[in-house]
């Protein structure tokens, strides 16, 4: 039985980061799993002390049971 799993994503900027992650709020209920953590970093890369890219990466915590689910 699958308790929980860990995704991440990359979004483009910074709205769509808190987008993706309002989104997976607003299922959680109706796919049947709760969102333990949410949150998203922004990564850069650099060249010669310059940035040549910007990306979000969005973490999500889905819970789909507990441990002692249909045990006890």
């Amino acid at each position: 039985m699958l308790l929980e799993t860990t995704s991440k994503y990359r979004a483009k900027d910074e709205i769509a980061a808190k987008d993706m992650i309002e989104k997976f709020r607003a299922e959680a209920e109706t796919k049947g799993y709760i969102i333990k953590k949410a949150s998203y970093e922004r990564k850069v890369k650099k060249a010669k002390g310059e940035v040549i890219a910007e990306v979000f990466l969005v973490s999500i915590t889905q819970v789909f049971g507990d441990i002692w689910e249909d045990i006890i």
